[in-house]
């Protein structure tokens, strides 16, 4: 629900290079009035530090860097979540000062061209074809500008709503 507008989909920020669909919002790379401008600040904004906070989930846990197509959303909700709480911890512990206690350089990994990903004993189970298509039911859905149009514009209102006051 965005300015009291239902959507059936999910929406993600993503910059110029995704197309024009219903559920990928870029940001407004000429803003012309003070709606579009604050709309693009808090779009790049917020999908920096979203895309700072997966580099560093990435860069500690393995899990975080494979393909998850073929993963039940409550599986990936649930892997997103304990990796969030171990990094969280890891940083408490780091802020304490144990981390100088121990020569961490020994389990420090270079680059590496291993994976964390499982591969099934039969060769067939890993051929699975994604989900994508019990994920978004109907093509036209997903790739209507109309609707990407709509939720775009309600997300700037609703935004504008929020913070427009602030100076």
């Amino acid at each position: 629900m965005v300015n009291n507008h239902m959507y059936k989909l999910a929406y993600y920020l993503t910059d110029g290079i995704y197309p024009k669909w219903s559920t990928f919002i870029q940001t407004i790379t000429l803003p012309q009035s003070p709606k579009q401008q604050l709309f693009a600040q808090v779009h790049e904004s917020v999908r920096k530090d979203v895309e700072r906070a997966f580099g560093v989930l990435q860069a500690r846990f393995a899990i975080v860097k494979n393909p998850v197509r073929t993963m039940a959303k409550e599986k990936i909700r649930k892997i997103m979540r304990a990796c969030i709480i171990l990094h969280n911890m890891i940083v408490e512990d780091e802020r304490d000062g144990y981390s100088m206690r121990y020569d961490i350089s020994e389990f420090e990994e270079g680059a590496s061209s291993r994976t964390s990903e499982v591969l099934n004993a039969n060769p067939t189970l890993n051929e699975i074809p994604t989900i994508l298509n019990n994920i978004f039911p109907n093509r036209n859905d997903l790739r209507d500008r109309q609707t990407h149009e709509r939720l775009k514009n309600d997300l700037i209102e609703n935004i504008w709503n929020k913070f427009g006051d602030e100076d």
